[in-house]
């Protein structure tokens, strides 16, 4: 569809349905320049407390961006999908991603095309008419469910010109 910078590519958009989704997650409150740092300990957090339970993951990491005011603060949740709804505990939230309507596209390359490409797909919900599933806020920009699915595991492919990441916002 296009290159965010260089190697990065955004497909083609589509609509799909997505089922409603159990998740386990670390919910995080964070300014852009954070983020990073706050990954890595989310994720070892959750992959911890699943690991605790004896509970494996049922798809790829991801984020859920709930609440965005570039780039002083980012509300997000880093989880996992699960078989099942389980009880929160020690830190670790769990909930449902909801069910509907998303526009999906995969972003193939580094995850510092991930902004660029985000602004893609958002240009292009636009330009199509489609409502997105956002409210304002006191704090920023609220999403009934906006998500970036890691698909690719970095320890098992080392080149980030390979990484595919999924971009998917609910309508």
């Amino acid at each position: 569809y296009g290159r965010a910078k260089g190697i990065n590519v955004l497909s083609i958009p589509e609509i799909i349905e997505r089922p409603l989704q159990p998740y386990a997650a670390v919910a995080i409150v964070v300014r852009m320049d954070e983020f990073s740092a706050a990954i890595d300990k989310a994720l070892t957090a959750v992959f911890g407390w699943l690991a605790a339970r004896g509970v494996a993951p049922t798809g790829a990491p991801f984020f859920r961006y709930r609440v965005i005011d570039m780039p002083s603060r980012m509300e997000i949740d880093i989880g996992v999908p699960t078989a099942s709804l389980l009880e929160p505990g020690d830190g670790v939230s769990t909930g449902k991603l909801p069910a509907g309507r998303y526009v999906s596209a995969m972003h193939t390359g580094h995850y510092d095309g991930l902004m660029a490409a985000t602004a893609q797909l958002l240009r292009w919900i636009y330009d199509q008419g489609l409502p997105l599933d956002t409210h304002k806020t006191d704090l920023g920009d609220g999403f009934g469910c906006r998500l970036e699915i890691y698909h690719t595991d970095p320890r098992e492919e080392p080149d980030p010109a390979r990484f595919e990441t999924e971009l998917a916002m609910r309508l």
